[in-house]
């Protein structure tokens, strides 16, 4: 599925399409899934008086079925879940936790996974199940081949509260064309994490539009802007993290738009303020699309200390990636600004 250490603008959802055609899986709307909770183990958070460190891990785990991915999830994910627990704080993409009732999920595996992957996890604190369709701003007259939630999670150390989930407000691409992403509800979701204190920071996991079409293309610039908007309202004057797969090649990659990635990267920075923990660390690997950017606000000064990618960590047995895309960990000095 491509240069792990690069991604792909492959299609989260390509193969799936396949799967979902073999299979007749219906397409409508409800809730679906139980609600696999939160870990229970707990971790203090450290004295707010006297500010930082902490990790944040991005990791796009792959989690599409078995029957149709091109490595292995359902032997990964569960080795992936323990790996988890060295971080404070980890966003994930393809960490499907909502389907389609009576679709594909109800009779495969691949309903188990969002469990598995938090289950050795070790977080109290977590986003909770996809609230369906219309919460995150779907119309399903609009996308009627609709049949997953948006992959995306949040797991912290640290409490969370106020989640909001996120579509994008458009998609391209179904069961026979493009990058098929409107068969997910990609976008992104906000958590505000609190560093005790009254220091808080709100963290955002984000899923980009994959595909090298002229409509893809056409397509990423609209997210990463909504994605701005949305922060220059909810996250005014605040500490912000956002981090996940942004299917964004800021090198000189093919699927790279002629440097239109870079742009767009480029101008979402500079709207909403952040700074690419990458690029502030002169990382050696600046073309990774599984990206992570932060910002100072409110009581909350945040600076990168440290940038990895610890793709040599996230192996099996036999020394084989566990994703298609490789880990991104942050890690992130805070000190209370007033």
């Amino acid at each position: 599925m491509g240069d792990p250490r690069h991604g792909h603008r492959a299609s989260t959802c390509a193969l799936l399409a396949t799967l979902l055609l073999v299979l007749g899986a219906a397409c409508s709307d409800g809730d679906a899934g139980d609600d696999a909770g939160t870990t229970t183990a707990s971790t203090a958070a450290g004295e707010a008086d006297a500010g930082g460190t902490f990790t944040v891990l991005t990791y796009n785990v792959a989690g599409l079925p078995q029957e149709i991915s091109e490595v292995t999830p359902a032997e990964d994910i569960p080795l992936i879940s323990p790996l988890l627990a060295d971080h404070d704080v980890v966003l994930t993409q393809e960490d499907f936790d909502w389907w389609v009732p009576g679709g594909l999920a109800d009779g495969l595996d691949f309903n188990q996974y969002h469990e598995r992957l938090r289950a050795e996890a070790g977080f109290e604190h977590a986003t909770p199940v996809h609230p369906g369709p219309e919460a995150a701003g779907v119309d399903l007259a609009d996308r009627p081949e609709m049949a997953i939630g948006d992959g995306i999670g949040i797991m912290s150390r640290f409490p969370l509260s106020g989640f909001e989930v996120e579509a994008w407000d458009d998609c391209f691409g179904g069961f026979t064309e493009g990058a098929s992403d409107c068969l997910a509800m990609k976008g992104f979701r906000v958590a505000t994490m609190d560093l005790g204190g009254g220091a808080e920071v709100d963290v955002y996991s984000l899923h980009g539009e994959a595909g090298g079409t002229e409509q893809d293309q056409a397509l990423q610039p609209e997210d990463f802007a909504q994605l701005a908007a949305f922060i220059a309202e909810h996250s005014e004057g605040r500490a912000v993290v956002v981090g996940g797969d942004t299917n964004l090649h800021i090198d000189d990659h093919e699927d790279a738009g002629d440097g239109a990635d870079a742009e767009i990267w480029a101008d979402f920075l500079a709207e909403t303020g952040l700074t690419d923990t990458c690029a502030a660390t002169d990382c050696d690997d600046p073309g990774i699309i599984d990206k992570i950017a932060v910002r100072s606000g409110g009581d909350v000064e945040l600076t990168t200390e440290a940038w990895e990618s610890p793709a040599d960590r996230f192996t099996d047995a036999a020394g084989e990636p566990l994703s298609d895309h490789d880990p991104v960990v942050a890690t992130l000095r805070w000190r209370p600004s007033a």
